[in-house]
């Protein structure tokens, strides 16, 4: 099954902490929503479903960030990251009681990271990565009844992001990010009979 978009975290603001050596060290923390993509079952086996689709509520979600500068060159600066990304709690709706009534994720993904102004009070950058993803399935299905499928999946994960650090008080600052998460692990939610398609969204 192809990788599918899976969530996008919108981050209001992030507080930031470097270390004494010149921004070398970053620490961050982030608090936002997370958005998946709503996807349309195919194989329905009622064929005048009034609503063939997989709705993703849009929960919160926090974020640990640990960045490290590795090289600077002119105005960009390139940093590896390590982005731990959360949502506990997801809740799923569909007409059908076929999945589990609610998800939830971690994400690892270690990333490249290429800030431009590096060292500035404003700095845009951009980043890129992949790593390992833990969904957890409720053990129950959206309607009632236990859920026959998993309850816990590993899975592969790529990452993209882009944000913008704005430095407002020495060695603090606040981030604005949004990152998208890429897996498969989507197609683990259906039963067989039921897989999702992953190039019809709303």
């Amino acid at each position: 099954m192809s990788a599918k978009r899976l969530a996008v975290l919108v981050v209001p603001v992030l507080f930031l902490v470097s270390s004494v050596l010149a921004q070398v060290n970053e620490l961050s923390i982030t608090a936002g929503r997370a958005f998946v993509s709503t996807q349309t079952i195919v194989n329905d086996p009622s064929p005048n479903d009034f609503d063939p689709h997989i709705h993703f509520g849009n929960e919160e979600m926090v974020e640990l960030n640990y960045g490290r500068l590795l090289m600077t060159h002119k105005i960009f600066g390139l940093y590896g990251e390590v982005p731990l990304a959360i949502y506990p709690r997801m809740d799923l709706h569909t007409d059908q009681n076929q999945i589990p009534k609610d998800i939830g994720a971690l994400f690892v993904t270690p990333s490249v990271r290429l800030n431009i102004f590096s060292g500035d009070s404003v700095t845009p950058w951009v980043s890129a990565g992949g790593g390992y993803g833990r969904f957890r399935e409720a053990p129950s299905r959206i309607f009632g009844g236990p859920n026959p499928g998993q309850t816990g999946t590993n899975t592969g994960v790529i990452q993209f992001g882009a944000g913008l650090d704005v430095w407002v008080w020495h060695r603090w600052g606040a981030r604005f990010e949004a990152r998208d998460f890429y897996s498969k692990a989507l197609g683990a939610l259906i039963p067989a009979g039921l897989p999702l398609n992953p190039f019809i969204t709303n």
